[in-house]
């Protein structure tokens, strides 16, 4: 079972100990930012269950060792795949999106967003707010 241990930080969030961390990428430009941030956080995400997306899940397991569950790209219906995690409670926080480039997909892409906050999932869209999520799950 993913969830056997929980426990709530300052805000009220609840993390397990073992949680289903999303790592999205929606362009080629978030992926280095993405490879950067998690390069910065190689233990924390060596210790907790990852999925992403298709290229985003190689990049990471070929770039920083990280074994990460892979489903389909984005355009193929990863982003939906991960957006159902959200809503069966599977997913505890998810990272980052490309702000600046439109996406084919980027009605998949919304609704992950729009699952996120439906389920009050921490939802880090840029570098900023993903430092802050990962220092509250630290901390945990």
């Amino acid at each position: 079972m993913l969830f056997a241990q929980e426990s709530a930080n300052a805000f009220g969030w609840s993390f397990s100990l073992m949680p289903l961390i999303a790592l999205v990428v929606a362009a080629a430009v978030s992926a280095a930012e993405l490879l950067e941030f998690a390069r910065g956080h190689v233990e924390f995400f060596r210790h907790r269950k990852l999925v992403a997306t298709g290229h985003t899940g190689k990049l990471l397991h070929d770039e920083l060792g990280l074994e990460v569950e892979r489903v389909a790209h984005g355009p193929e219906g990863g982003d939906l795949i991960i957006g159902g995690r959200v809503a069966e409670g599977k997913v505890e926080a998810a990272f980052f999106r490309d702000p600046l480039t439109a996406q084919p997909h980027e009605p998949d892409v919304s609704a992950l967003m729009r699952v996120c906050d439906v389920h009050s999932i921490p939802l880090a869209t840029n570098r900023s707010t993903a430092e802050a999520v990962v220092q509250l799950m630290k901390q945990a």
